[in-house]
């Protein structure tokens, strides 16, 4: 399902979405018809854009994320460094994508939603990160979480928190994919969190996405 405050964004993604043989767009909707709309046709998916006037993305999102079986909720934004997109993340998104990403590309996100992954266009992590540095400190528990993790699992978590897929992060580190799986497996084990949105948010947190956290001298350990 497609809720945009925009007719037009709504049919193209619909259109787009549509071509793929495994993706049935049941909806699109307004903000304001949004949540009865979702209890009416029970989505698993629902791509939400995170600013409308008549109802904006986050009330939408907290209304559905309080439903007794909530659909996967991805945020819809124009911008790059969207002030909403962390309070989303916190609030129960599964990731967030920018509505100029290249249409081949969406099948496969909605795809990544459907099977319990996480989407973040890399372009807009890496603008989010920047423009919100630090935020909440992370408590001592958290901290010593984090202290746990080794070179070679930080510089996974800031890639992840780049939005990369674990094949993008093997070639970027020069790792295969099942090697990358099994760090992330263990990064999500050591820090207690369940989702890689939950991972980022708190390596977001405890300032490893500053540049400083980048050049770790352990970081190609």
């Amino acid at each position: 399902m497609v809720v945009d405050d925009e007719a037009l964004v709504r049919s193209g993604f619909k259109l787009i979405l549509s071509a793929a043989q495994d993706i049935e767009v049941v909806a699109t909707a307004t903000g304001a018809d949004a949540v009865e709309t979702v209890r009416r046709e029970a989505p698993d998916v629902v791509l939400l854009d995170i600013r409308m006037p008549d109802v904006d993305g986050l009330t939408v999102l907290r209304e559905l994320r309080a439903l007794p079986e909530p659909p996967v909720v991805a945020m819809l934004t124009t911008f790059d460094a969207d002030e909403y997109i962390l309070t989303a993340l916190r609030s129960g998104a599964a990731g967030f994508l920018l509505k100029d990403t290249e249409p081949e590309q969406l099948a496969q996100l909605v795809r990544t939603l459907m099977a319990g992954g996480v989407v973040m266009s890399p372009k807009a992590s890496r603008a989010v990160w920047q423009s919100h540095p630090g935020g909440q400190a992370v408590d001592d528990l958290e901290a010593a979480r984090v202290g746990r993790l080794t070179g070679r699992e930080r510089e996974v978590l800031v890639l992840i928190a780049e939005g990369l897929s674990n094949a993008d992060i093997g070639a970027r580190v020069h790792l295969s994919a099942g090697t990358v799986k099994d760090h992330v497996s263990a990064i999500l084990g050591k820090l207690r969190v369940s989702s890689r949105v939950q991972a980022a948010l708190l390596a977001q947190r405890a300032g490893l996405l500053d540049d400083g956290a980048r050049r770790s001298p352990e970081a190609g350990r």
